[in-house]
């Protein structure tokens, strides 16, 4: 396994008989490096605190009761110190190696990075907070072919194994990844009553504000908690350093307008529950990246695709933010996959995720001040009525790669009635004097009331979007702004 590197202690926990004294002791060849000793508490659990540790190992670990003078112990070897990370979600990081582009070659690297170590909860669901795994799919374990191609939608997660890859490279140190994801799962399966209070939801779940309304990403268990009591309240024990996130697609049948609310306070609740679980060694604020969500349906003119993008930063198109701190997004709308086996919601270009996440990460997580993880995103809208186009000012250079006749849109009106107003399409394009503005032209519109880019389910072809970062190649957000009418 791998436990959390300084300047954290890891946590080490496990059961025993009440009362009986629990010594753990870590060591290096024949070298005690550290020991501890603990009272096992009156439920039976207990909790040892490891000195902050380098990153390296191998380590051995010695767990040993004393009760009523009879020694009993367990052996644990192999283990690494590094950084801990969580991957949750559904069922696009539910997707294994087996399912991506270029399976064969990314398998046949497995085996080039032994220091990182895979870990699989099972998947279960539970009415009350469990305080131990009821099962577990792929206990910890070096990365080989058969582990991260073991089928589909099983274990191991591509997205998760390629972050955490890439993180291994760039670092140099091993990397724990902890796998806990279930396909066709709502947000709410995953987030606790406490945090669900917070947006207006029950606990008895009974206040779904919209129905499913399509079999291809629905199939696991939506009822509220339920994920969250058994497949991520008995990991809260542990001391990580983040968690990624690739979920969103069963909102959009389900609570869609409560994603701006649900999911920053899920966020929020797992940081408080991890820093409280790991007896204060998680940071309290620790590290969170999510991928926006891909595509699904072309010509799909409801919003729902679109709207659960929006409310992954907590309506502000970009992350980190006021509402969600220290978090990095990486955008997927661009990684549509028509032809893909496993339907078209379950794009194959993992590595590009993968990617996009770790640029996030080093940002965020490892402080790299040089890294550029975010696409363009405007920071001002100058719009002249008198000659109907508007110049939107984004934050950085801007490489556009075609010409944007469709994917900006204007709220547009002949009068300023309010029922009159409608989404038409219209043509952009990058001013000559400035590699950071795009003008938009509303020519027949004589009154606006909003622009947006980007709002619909399958707005590209495959890494054809018109607007990337020059630094990366990073795709422009979708964003939606108002005027005043």
């Amino acid at each position: 396994m791998v436990l959390q590197q300084k300047p954290a202690h890891a946590l080490v926990w496990g059961y025993g008989e009440v009362g009986a004294q629990i010594t753990v002791s870590l060591l290096r060849g024949m070298e005690t490096v550290l020991k501890g000793a603990v009272i096992i508490n009156d439920v039976g659990t207990w909790k040892v605190l490891l000195n902050p540790m380098d990153f390296g190992g191998p380590y051995h670990l010695v767990a040993q009761q004393n009760y009523k003078q009879e020694n009993t112990s367990i052996h644990l070897d192999d283990i690494l110190f590094g950084d801990v990370w969580i991957c949750s979600g559904q069922s696009n990081m539910e997707m294994t190696v087996s399912q991506i582009f270029n399976a064969s070659s990314e398998l046949a690297k497995a085996s080039h990075y032994p220091n990182v170590r895979l870990f699989t909860a099972a998947l279960v669901t539970a009415d009350v907070e469990l305080p131990d795994l009821a099962k577990v799919d792929l206990a910890w374990s070096v990365p080989t072919a058969q582990n991260l191609g073991q089928g589909a939608f099983t274990y191991f997660s591509a997205v998760c194994w390629l972050f955490g890859r890439r993180l291994a490279r760039r670092l140099k140190y091993p990397i724990g990844l902890v796998e806990s994801s279930w396909g066709g799962t709502p947000v709410e399966a995953w987030s606790s009553k406490t945090a669900l209070a917070k947006c207006g939801l029950s606990e008895t779940g009974q206040d779904v504000t919209q129905s499913f309304e399509s079999s291809d990403w629905i199939g696991g268990p939506c009822v509220y908690s339920v994920l969250w009591n058994a497949m991520i309240h008995p990991l809260l024990n542990m001391t990580i350093k983040g968690a990624i996130w690739y979920q969103g697609e069963a909102n959009t049948g389900m609570n869609t307008n409560l994603y701006n609310c649900t999911f920053p306070n899920l966020i929020k609740d797992w940081r408080r529950s991890f820093h409280e679980g790991s007896k204060g060694q998680t940071d309290p604020n620790f590290p969170f990246g999510f991928v926006q969500l891909s595509t699904y349906q072309k010509g799909v003119l409801k919003d729902n695709f679109p709207e659960i993008r929006w409310h992954q930063t907590a309506d502000y198109g970009y992350a980190p933010n006021h509402m969600m701190p220290n978090t990095f997004m990486a955008v997927a709308m661009d990684l549509c996959d028509e032809t893909s086996p496993y339907g078209s919601i379950h794009p194959r270009d993992k590595q590009t995720v993968a990617y996009r996440l770790s640029l996030g990460a080093r940002a965020i997580a490892y402080g790299e001040r040089d890294v550029s993880f975010k696409g363009p995103f405007p920071v001002t809208i100058d719009v002249y009525y008198d000659y109907s186009y508007m110049n939107i000012t984004y934050d950085q250079d801007l490489l556009i790669t075609h010409t944007c006749d469709k994917i900006f849109e204007v709220l547009c009106s002949n009068n300023k009635d309010e029922e009159s107003y409608f989404w038409v399409p219209v043509p952009a394009t990058l001013i000559a004097s400035s590699s950071k503005v795009v003008t938009v032209a509303f020519k027949g519109c004589p009154h606006i009331s909003g622009v947006r880019y980007a709002w619909s389910d399958w707005p590209c072809e495959y890494k054809q979007c018109p607007i990337y970062s020059v630094r990366h190649g990073l795709p422009a957000p979708l964003f939606i702004k108002y005027f005043q009418k």
